[in-house]
């Protein structure tokens, strides 16, 4: 809005234009599309244009998933050291200083147990804005513990990876031994004949796509997220040609058998509260 005001004769333009406050709008990285960011946060962070789905916290996540008032979180306190010394633009322990600060975790992955619409299972969460939801030493061990923990207690296993980082750099062979440590208790818990439900949503990458959250019994992925080892420009600079076109994405790999089951972050509950549900109902009988 502007007004004009006449000072010596001549008519000047004054500006009474508001500026909009930070954080009241935001636009879909998809569509582009602006809403107000409190009817994005109302709608579970689920662009009201185009359905696109947007990253959640760890905590958020939790607050989705499981029934209020029943979450325990276990190994809260555990924390990465510094194996290699890192040191590049930034230190490893100046990364995860800077992390832990603006994300308010120690590291990328909570895990405890909790009730899903009743029912009780084990659910672990990884945060894609911790270092990417990168895999160290503690997402791990935290998967480890909680996976094991499920078994002795003949528990459900629920995990939603949203990591775009895959095993973490900064710690060398140590974070890729998590692939085969996390897969090793996921092992055991399936010989005991208990469920895993593995949750991919956007991004899930890397070593954590090659590992825990490609073994799922049954494995169920948000719409449109991003899903794989490498990025598609690695790939195409690596084979030299071109690929499909929604390469990757969960619809992609629904359409090619690597997930059974393409569900929307609003049914996401329910759907995992039935499949607990039926794979009980089963053992059973």
């Amino acid at each position: 809005m502007s007004l004009f005001g006449k000072s010596n004769n001549t008519f000047v333009r004054v500006n009474k234009r508001k500026a909009i406050p930070d954080g009241v709008w935001l636009k879909c990285p998809d569509c582009q599309h602006p809403s107000y960011t409190k009817e994005v946060d109302a709608n579970q962070s689920i662009c009201p244009k185009c359905g696109y789905h947007m990253t959640l916290t760890a905590r958020k996540r939790i607050e989705l998933t499981v029934d209020e008032g029943t979450f325990v979180e276990m190994d809260a306190d555990m924390l990465s050291m510094d194996p290699l010394e890192f040191k590049g633009v930034k230190t490893y322990k100046d990364k995860i200083a800077g992390d832990q600060k603006a994300t308010g975790l120690l590291d990328a992955a909570i895990t405890g147990y909790g009730k899903i619409n009743g029912l009780d299972a084990v659910v672990v969460v990884t945060d894609s804005q911790f270092i990417m939801g990168s895999m160290g030493s503690v997402v791990g061990e935290k998967v480890t513990r909680a996976v094991e923990y499920a078994t002795k207690n003949h528990l459900p296993v629920v995990i939603i990876s949203g990591s775009g980082g895959g095993a973490r750099m900064y710690e060398g062979c140590i974070s890729l031994m998590q692939m085969a440590k996390t897969c090793a208790a996921l092992g055991r818990h399936a010989e005991a004949k208990f469920l895993y439900i593995s949750v991919l949503t956007n991004p899930t990458m890397g070593g954590i796509m090659a590992s825990y959250a490609g073994v799922g019994d049954v494995i169920l992925a948000e719409p449109k997220a991003l899903l794989g080892f490498a990025g598609p420009r690695v790939i195409e600079q690596t084979v030299r040609q071109k690929l499909p076109k929604g390469f990757q994405t969960s619809e992609f790999m629904h359409a090619h058998g690597l997930i059974d089951l393409i569900v929307s972050r609003k049914d996401m509950k329910q759907k995992l509260a039935q499949i607990i549900d039926y794979s009980q109902s089963n053992k059973k009988e």
